[in-house]
């Protein structure tokens, strides 16, 4: 039997999440290990799938494209990293370094993606130099073995990841629609797309068979899923539970008081002069957005505003 699908954004991450919570590693790991579910829009529905719950699902995301542009989150708005100890949230720890001490291939770390390829290699924007939560973790996850889960829907399909991630970086763009980025690409990561999940969840083959919509369907995926017919009606079942899943609604960061934080975006240029740090004046000098100290009032009149802190 084959089924047709369409898929919003946002219906694509519902299912993704389903599939990951459905994979046996993940299993263990509640019950056996640690696993951390960083910061990410796609990750929200990993976590309600795996968990139950997300805290603050409004706001657990970090980097967003939001309105058209390249944009983060306000910083003291986002939860701390969702970390769990044989199934049990437990409190953040200062550094990546200690979350992840101790840690063998039984742990998981899922981490979203803004970008995909055909072969299923992943690639995640750096607004941050260093790569942010990825980057602090990738180098313990490549050296110790932790498996690293990415979800993330084919609306971000692109041609080649190292074709992007060569194009990308802070130093080598002179122009960007947004916040500065980079890109890590991920090359051993277990990637769960739609494809994958109709395979986790019911052992159907799926095809990506187009993409595109209009009035909220903008981003949608259509897929084909063929397989024994009561595998596919088991997935129309399912599909039919979540079609019309809403939107989350997220916040940009206030343009009037994003600039780029020393010393992180600032070590190394002459604004941050011999020790490293910068004044207030200095950050804003180093502009890391072309929207960076712009009051709401005065951003075009496309950019959705956000509403006045009462």
């Amino acid at each position: 039997m084959r089924a047709i699908f369409a898929f919003t954004p946002w219906e694509s991450k519902r299912l993704i999440g389903k599939a990951v919570a459905a994979l046996p590693e993940v299993c263990h790991a509640l019950e056996h290990a640690q696993i951390v579910i960083a910061h990410g829009s796609t990750n929200v529905y990993v976590a309600e799938e795996v968990t139950g719950n997300c805290p603050e699902r409004d706001r657990y995301v970090s980097g967003q494209v939001i309105n058209g542009t390249l944009c983060q989150t306000q910083p003291e708005e986002k939860p701390a990293l969702l970390r769990l100890v044989r199934g049990e949230p437990v409190p953040p720890v200062p550094t990546m370094e200690e979350t992840l001490a101790g840690w063998d291939d039984k742990s998981l770390f899922i981490k979203g993606a803004n970008a995909v390829d055909h072969e299923f290699n992943a690639g995640i924007f750096n607004a941050h130099h260093a790569a942010g939560t990825i980057g602090w973790a990738y180098g313990a996850i490549c050296g110790t073995g932790i498996p690293l889960i990415v979800p993330v829907g084919l609306e971000k399909l692109v041609p080649s990841i190292k074709a992007a991630a060569n194009e990308l970086g802070h130093a080598k763009a002179d122009y960007f629609y947004g916040t500065k980025i980079g890109m890590l690409p991920l090359m051993n990561a277990k990637v769960i797309t739609e494809i994958q999940a109709f395979e986790i969840l019911f052992g159907l083959t799926a095809v990506h068979v187009g993409s595109g919509g209009v009035s909220g369907s903008e981003g949608t995926v259509v897929v084909s899923v063929t397989g024994d017919e009561a595998d596919v009606r088991a997935a129309i079942d399912l599909v039919e539970g979540f079609k019309g899943e809403p939107p989350l609604k997220l916040l940009k960061r206030r343009c009037a008081e994003c600039f780029a934080p020393p010393p992180a975006f600032t070590s190394g240029t002459d604004a941050a002069k011999d020790v490293g740090t910068v004044t207030a004046e200095e950050a804003k000098v180093i502009r890391q957005c072309i929207f960076s100290g712009t009051e709401e009032a005065d951003l075009p009149d496309w950019f959705h505003k956000r509403e006045p802190v009462a």
